[in-house]
């Protein structure tokens, strides 16, 4: 029987099956959480799987590849395959060979010390040297401290995790203290605690993975009140802004007049400061500089929060690897990028120091009960020459925009007639014509800020039921009373957005959320839609199919 055998099974292709009918699985969960990625976790079995990035991770954190593979021996089923104790080994290694250090002759200088002569060699022949690093002697390199970010991002790259052990500095002092009222959950707790240790070497940066509607601002705060340090939080939009500063606000004793909105309405730099990666990465056509750079620069800031860190543009990422002496919070529901730059999340942020599977957050009732539904519809019949004859673009934009979806949005609205629905789509004049039909209010990019927030806190009230919302909606809306969304056009395949959108609907509350994904059958949609489900199947999450011929 299950229960009486040991809970994991080690499989060659380096991924680990952990089986719930185990009596020891929790123990065995526990157990490989710090050292592995969550991949899939469903009812029966959960998979993870060991990267280069899940063992630096633990690495980092002080474990020693002898216990990872102790630790895998101890809960495994069967014996372990050879080459995966090698790329253990062998991956594991690789941290602490490039150990980063400050130059006591020289504050503006930094040292890589290398540890093995080949390595030592390979980089000196590389363009990095060449470009960035002095030769000290034969172990040794020198660089620019506003290089360090750099010479990471590209040491990793390259499969070398640097081991840096440049203390950070902390920053002017606030004084940050969380109301009397206000009760963190334990596992908010737990990932601040995983954040900055004991304030050792090696802390005190890092990346925060938890659910859409598990509390990620009050993990900031968590963190905001350990370290009362000034303090930068970087957001995706303005809505999101509104609501830290709503929250700091309202469980912190930080007086108003310490809080400002540095945004494209309001320019304000105060202690705590409240910014988004819009402003930051504006600049006026044909210029090269970012106008808005120096409030990362010259903020003097002692701690940086990046929400929905998997959202971090590009050009920021250039100037957060000037950034390194910073605390540094990297917040996030799932750290998925589209782009596959998460190994430079790992270098310039810092790695993954916390996530918790949804499901498990769910059962303990600290995020919402959900049902995910996907509703197919066949297309209009004089779109389907039209759709036939297209690109495979524009066949999946044709199959999105199928007008047959709105009376499938008619039916669900009427179904869940006591619910608080968003309308949710990728494409504008799909969006315009349920506008039209059904006059429910409407949040595009095109509406103002202020227009925005009147409108979000009429749905809060419930003094609006329906509320169309295209993908501005997608991040940071706390929207707690939303139980039910329908979603009729989404972005291709983003797995991302698919999670965010999710989110919407996960705050805790009395009754159940339902997620409609409406497709148009036998389309281009369907493949998409597919890959769009994959991450939220993957954290447990069953879709029900059905069909209807409207």
């Amino acid at each position: 029987m299950a229960d009486n055998m040991k809970p994991l099974l080690v499989q060659s292709d380096r991924t680990i099956l952990l089986d719930l009918a185990s009596a020891d699985a929790e123990r065995a969960r526990l157990d490989i959480i710090p050292f592995s990625e969550l991949v899939k976790s469903p009812e029966h079995m959960h998979t993870y799987t060991l990267s280069p990035l899940s063992l630096w991770n633990a690495i980092s954190a002080g474990l020693t590849s002898d216990e990872i593979i102790s630790r895998l021996k101890k809960w495994s089923r069967y014996d372990i395959d050879q080459r995966v104790i090698f790329f253990i080994e062998d991956t594991s290694s690789r941290y602490g060979n490039f150990i980063m250090s400050e130059d006591e002759s020289d504050p503006e200088r930094l040292l890589l010390t290398v540890k093995r002569k080949l390595f030592f060699l390979q980089l000196s022949s590389s363009h990095l040297a060449k470009k960035y690093l002095r030769v000290e002697d034969e172990n040794t390199f020198s660089l620019s401290r506003l290089d360090r970010g750099k010479i990471k991002v590209e040491l990793i790259k390259m499969g070398f995790p640097v081991d840096d052990r440049i203390p950070l500095n902390k920053g002017e002092h606030i004084d940050i203290s969380l109301s009397e009222s206000f009760q963190a959950r334990e596992y908010q707790e737990s990932a601040v605690n995983s954040l900055l240790g004991k304030g050792e070497s090696g802390t005190g940066f890092g990346t925060i993975v938890l659910p859409c509607g598990s509390g990620k601002t009050i993990v900031g705060l968590l963190a905001m009140s350990r370290l009362q340090t000034r303090t930068l939080i970087l957001c995706p939009n303005v809505q999101s802004v509104h609501q830290w500063m709503r929250e700091i606000g309202e469980k912190t004793n930080i007086p108003r007049e310490m809080v400002g909105e540095y945004s494209g309405d309001v320019k304000e730099i105060k202690p705590i400061t409240v910014s988004t990666y819009q402003i930051l990465t504006y600049r006026k056509p044909g210029e090269e500089e970012y106008a808005h750079f120096s409030l990362l620069r010259d903020g003097k800031w002692g701690f940086i929060i990046y929400d929905e860190v998997h959202m971090l543009p590009a050009p920021v990422f250039r100037i957060t690897a000037e950034l390194q002496s910073i605390y540094r919070l990297g917040l996030t529901a799932t750290l998925i990028r589209e782009d596959g730059r998460e190994d430079e999340v790992f270098s310039l942020v810092g790695p993954k120091r916390y996530d918790c599977p949804w499901s498990e957050l769910a059962q303990k009732g600290f995020i919402a009960e959900a049902f995910c539904h996907e509703i197919r519809v066949p297309l209009n019949e004089d779109e389907e020459v039209k759709y036939a004859l297209a690109s495979k673009r524009e066949k999946y934009r044709i199959a999105s925009v199928n007008n047959r979806k709105l009376d499938i949005v008619d039916y669900l609205v009427k179904k869940h007639a006591d619910d608080s629905i968003l309308i949710i789509g990728q494409y504008i004049e799909q969006l315009e014509e349920i506008k039209k039909r059904f006059s429910w209010p409407i949040v595009t990019g095109k509406t103002g800020n202020k227009a925005r927030d009147e409108i979000y806190q009429k749905f809060r009230t419930k003094e609006i039921r329906v509320l169309i919302v295209s993908k501005v909606a997608n991040f940071a809306i706390d929207l707690p009373d939303c139980s039910v969304a329908i979603q009729v056009s989404g972005t291709f395949g983003s797995r991302q957005e698919e999670a965010q959108r999710l989110g919407r609907i996960l705050r805790p509350k009395e009754r159940s959320s339902h997620f409609y994904t409406i497709i148009t059958e036998y389309s281009e949609e369907e493949e998409f839609a597919m890959n769009r489900q994959k991450f939220l199947s993957e954290q447990g999450y069953s879709y029900t199919l059905e069909r209807y011929d409207v």
